[in-house]
């Protein structure tokens, strides 16, 4: 069988075992750890990571890591699954998707030892992690006060990518180029296949995100043989183009469509007025396509994204 070691620790067949990765010390000494959860199947098979809090903001992502592991949610019957539930602790700590010196871990790939905070837990995952898996689902959100509805991203040249993206049954599936320095392509770089489910805002619990990943995440496993029970068939809406919206003028933001409507071209989305009443703008679709990220901020300024529109 596959021999998986990681931070020295061998795992072995058969074996459910935590791991704590020393990371760094905060300004008060305290010790960081990254906690590492492996449930490794006696029989040889897939090896799957899931992550959540690359960004330490997207609580959602660490809820429904956290609710695989507390609820025995999925425990291979063959192969490996590595559960990280808060890759970024700093970010946590701070409600902050970033660093305190403002890096972002997941332009930080593939890192170094010598470099900065994010650098040095990019380098971990790197080294330790990457390695290791076939496979990798890692589950982030909207920013702050923008809203996904649930969706999976894959760069559609990455075929069996795409294949997995069609699987996990999200809502939408979104063409995404991978993005210099990331996780997910430093993975494909190494010939592993990573899907990122986006679900919600920042900083903000929605049920219905944290439902969705863990259910796509079970289909996904299942087709891997991993876990039993009858793969249920999921048609998600293939969205080959998006982009953003934005306002032509500051004022009151009133959207008219909610998360995941269809839209025609030239429908209205959204109202923007001044605070007394005197200038209404409406705000009209440019295309076919469905709204797959929407803004939740009533008062928005001139070029802020507003309404995500998803072509099919």
């Amino acid at each position: 069988m596959k021999e998986i070691i990681i931070n020295g620790i061998r795992i072995r067949p058969g074996q459910s075992i935590n791991i704590e990765i020393a990371i760094a010390r905060l300004p008060t000494h305290t010790l960081i750890d990254l906690p590492v959860f492996i449930h490794r199947s006696k029989l040889d098979g897939p090896v799957v990571l899931i992550s959540g809090g690359v960004h330490g903001d997207e609580i959602n992502g660490v809820v429904a890591v956290k609710r695989m592991l507390e609820e025995n949610l999925f425990v291979p019957k063959i192969g490996t699954i590595i559960f990280i539930p808060l890759v970024n602790v700093y970010g946590f700590l701070s409600n902050s998707r970033t660093f305190p010196d403002g890096r972002d871990l997941n332009r930080s790939f593939p890192g170094s030892t010598k470099g900065s905070l994010a650098a040095q837990i990019a380098h971990i995952i790197t080294t330790e992690i990457i390695p290791h898996i076939d496979y990798g689902i890692d589950i982030h959100t909207g920013g702050r006060m923008l809203t996904n509805y649930p969706q999976i991203r894959v760069d559609f040249k990455d075929e069996k990518g795409t294949e997995l993206a069609r699987i996990f049954g999200a809502h939408f599936v979104i063409n995404s180029p991978h993005i210099d320095k990331s996780f997910r392509k430093e993975a494909y770089k190494n010939g592993k296949h990573i899907l990122v489910y986006e679900g919600g805002e920042s900083m903000r619990l929605d049920d219905l995100s944290v439902e969705e990943a863990i259910a796509g995440t079970r289909r996904v496993l299942q087709h891997l043989n991993m876990l039993d029970g009858q793969l249920e068939d999921k048609s998600p809406l293939i969205i080959k183009e998006s982009s953003w919206l934005r306002a032509k003028i500051s004022g009151i933001f009133i959207p008219t469509v909610k998360l995941g409507d269809p839209v025609k071209k030239g429908q209205m989305l959204a109202k923007i007025s001044d605070p007394y009443g005197q200038v209404k703008v409406p705000v009209k679709s440019a295309t076919n396509g469905h709204v797959v990220g929407l803004n939740n901020l009533p008062v928005i300024n001139a070029g802020d994204a507003i309404v995500h529109i998803g072509r099919v």
